[in-house]
């Protein structure tokens, strides 16, 4: 399998090959609040698998060894990495593949911190689009 994505305003881009070692959601807050979300889709691959092909990334030391990294233009959050948790592995926020649909989650984790209402999330009303506007 070979996999391209990048950040939101095409500065950085990047490639991975090979199966990931595990595809989680994660619910913990050093993912929330990096990403501003209420979880963070990762996929994680080993290094020598992977390519930045454009750009240079901005990385931030979140905690620890914990090295977040980051489209330095636009801001999206793209790699983590943690040598002594990890070592050798690096992961890829699945929300910037070019197609994340190619690598759906098969786990959730840190579902301790994991906010009451993502547990029912699923039970809301959805929309196709935004409220009141147009469907396809």
């Amino acid at each position: 399998m070979s996999l391209e994505g990048g950040c939101q305003c095409g500065a950085v881009r990047y490639r991975v090959s090979g199966q990931p070692q595990h595809n989680a959601l994660c619910h913990c807050a050093d993912c929330r609040k990096s990403a501003g979300a209420p979880m963070v889709g990762w996929a994680a691959f080993a290094e020598a698998d992977f390519a930045v092909t454009r750009g240079e990334p901005a990385t931030y030391n979140s905690s620890g060894a914990s090295l977040r990294s980051f489209c330095p233009k636009c801001g999206t959050g793209l790699f983590f990495r943690n040598a002594e948790t990890l070592p050798g592995i690096v992961d890829i926020q699945t929300g910037t593949l070019d197609d994340p649909a190619l690598l759906p989650p098969d786990v959730q984790i840190q579902v301790a911190e994991r906010l009451p209402w993502m547990a029912t999330a699923h039970t809301l009303p959805a929309f196709k689009r935004y409220p009141g506007m147009p469907e396809d």
